[in-house]
Order: structure tokens, then sequence, then C-alpha cells
């Protein structure tokens, strides 16, 4: 095997390292609900229920489940690429986020360095993981509600959702539904920050802590991953000063147009990346897209914000053509749009 094949295959094991393990979550249909005694308890109550869609058949969960990563593992005419909406016709236009370790991610904020960073979405519009929890239930495409008052309209249709909201953010909550509203995505903000979505127990973490022995392929992808010879991953992928941060999340949360193919399978809608955010007015960072976490990268494919690539493989490839004239690495669209090799089964983490 050549040296050029031999190191994407092990920047492929280095990277898959970065995800395995398994954080599984299934909800537990219950005869009659609990009471709820913390924000975090309320939330995974919210995170799970389907009565907050139009149709009441879609939950955060739908889209960001568990046990796939929390990303959304349905099939759908686009494959999944990206998500079929509450209506059971509605498709969206980019791939659905793991919702796992993106607590940790910063607010939106322009960087002393004048580049954007952090924010929720793929365009950072929703500054906090609060504004995220309150975009889905009244997106259109999503879960379909009309407005937020129809929103609190179904919470109320709970007595225990009523009475936590009441007990833990204010007794007089539900005397306006954008409060009510608020109230709410904090719950699942709560949720969402509990270490249930942030585990730090991967292959590479337990390494870390010298519970598991990297094998030789894994060992040299994660020396190539931090290579700043020839790789070059991590001034993308890596936010902390040390390699070796316990709590690296593999992602400096900035905005980079990569040159990504369209998806023919998504809907061909203009899709203006970071312009799309209401802060942003710069032509300049029209088709640029926030830099993922890598974390649980081994179970969340399809890859990039319109679910172009199917594999890690057809992934590092595809950077790999940035970094060598081989007219073997000089991949061509049709070859990025097929996909190039099937990942083993594996667990989130």
């Amino acid at each position: 095997m050549a040296f050029a094949e031999k190191a994407v295959a092990a920047l492929c094991a280095g990277v898959l390292v970065l995800g395995g393990g398994g954080a599984v979550r299934a909800a537990t249909p219950q005869s009659e609900p609990p009471l709820y005694d913390s924000l975090e308890e309320l939330g995974e109550a919210l995170f799970f229920d389907p009565n907050l869609s139009m149709n009441r058949t879609q939950s955060c969960s739908t889209c960001h489940t568990p046990d796939a990563g929390f990303v959304d593992p349905r099939e759908t005419d686009a494959g999944r690429a990206v998500s079929l909406g509450d209506d059971g016709q509605s498709l969206g236009t980019r791939n659905a986020p793991t919702a796992s370790y993106a607590a940790l991610t910063p607010p939106f904020h322009l960087g002393t360095d004048g580049k954007w960073v952090g924010g929720q979405f793929l365009d950072g519009r929703a500054a906090t993981l609060e504004d995220q929890a309150g975009g889905p239930p009244v997106n259109p495409v999503e879960m379909g509600m009309p407005d937020h008052a129809a929103v609190v309209d179904r919470l109320r249709e709970n007595s225990d959702y009523v009475a936590a909201l009441q007990a833990l953010v204010a007794p007089d909550i539900f005397d306006d539904a954008d409060q009510a509203y608020a109230g709410m995505t904090k719950a699942l903000a709560a949720y969402e920050r509990t270490p249930e979505f942030a585990p730090f127990d991967s292959k590479y973490d337990r390494y870390l802590r010298g519970d598991y022995q990297l094998t030789p392929e894994e060992d040299l992808g994660r020396l190539l991953f931090f290579s700043q010879q020839f790789t070059n991953c991590n001034i993308c992928h890596q936010l902390k000063t040390s390699p070796i941060d316990p709590e690296e999340t593999f992602s400096n949360y900035q905005y980079h147009n990569i040159g990504v193919p369209a998806n023919p399978a998504v809907a061909a809608v203009p899709d203006q990346g970071l312009l799309d955010n209401p802060q942003v007015t710069d032509p300049a960072e029209a088709g640029k897209f926030k830099v993922p976490s890598l974390r649980n990268v081994a179970v969340t494919a399809p890859y990039m914000h319109n679910g172009v690539f199917r594999d890690l493989r057809t992934v590092v490839l595809f950077y790999n053509k940035y970094n060598s004239k081989s007219a073997a690495r000089q991949i061509n669209r049709k070859r990025c749009l097929s996909g190039t090799l099937s990942a083993p089964a594996r667990t989130a983490r």
C-alpha cells in the first residue's frame, strides 16, 4: 500500500477514535407523567415529547436521536442528508448537526481577529443553546407550530409541565406566552447541558486517561491529525491550547467556505451560510459554515452542511486533494458524491 493511501486510512482511523462507545438513550413511555424536580428533568421530558409539534409526530429527539449520536437516523428521499418535517412532506436544506457537546459551543460573537465564532446552527444565528431550542418548534419545515402561543397551549395540556415551570421558573410564567416559551427553552437547554450530551468517554478519552491502548493505525491517525506538517486538521478542529486537553471538542467554531460541492439530492435553494445570520452583513461571509465538532463523528454521517459526503474516507480524500499534487489524489465531484467506504457500525460518546 502506497504511503499516501496508508496515511488516508490512518487518518480515518485516528478520527474514528473521537467517537466510539455508547451514549444510548431511548424515550421511555410512561402511563402517568412524573413530577419534575429540576429544569434538567423537565427538559428531558420536553426533549422527547412529540406533542410539541403540529401533528404530534415529532420531538427534539426525532432529529437528534441519542442512540444515533444525537443526529437524525431516518431515511428520506434525500437519504439522511436532510430531515423530514412533522408534516411528513417537508424536507430541510441542511444536515441536522449533532446535539452532542453543543452546550460547549461559545456564544456567537466577533473574535478579536475580526472573525465570527460560535453560536448554534450551522450559521450561528442562535447565539445560545436556549435560542437554538426555541427554533425548531415554530419552524414550518420542522415541528411546524404556528407561533409561541400555540406551543404554550400544548404545554398547558400537561399539568406536570405547568406545575414544574411555575415552581422552577416563575409562578406567573403562564401569564405571558413568550415568558412561558422562554421557560421551555431554558429547561431544554438545561437538559442539553447534562453529561448525557457530553460524556467525554470515547476511545480517545479513555486513551488520554490511560485506560485504552490505541492501535498502531489509530495512533498514526492521531499523529497525522495534530501534525503541522502533513495535514493541519487541528488548525480548525482544535479549540484548546493543548492537544491532550481532556475537554477538547475538536472545533474552533469559526466559519469557512471550503468549496463543498452541491448535493443534488437536496432542494436547490440559495444557501448563504453565515450571511443568512441576521447579525452578519458582509457579503464576503456568504457560503461560510461553522466548523463542526468531531465528537461522535464516527456515527454522525453523512457529512458537511448539506450531507453530500456519505463516509469519513470521502471527507478525508476531499481535504487531501488540497494537500497533494498527485493526480490520484485529485478526486472529482462524481467520486465525492458516490462515497467510497462503508463505515462499520459504531456507537456514540
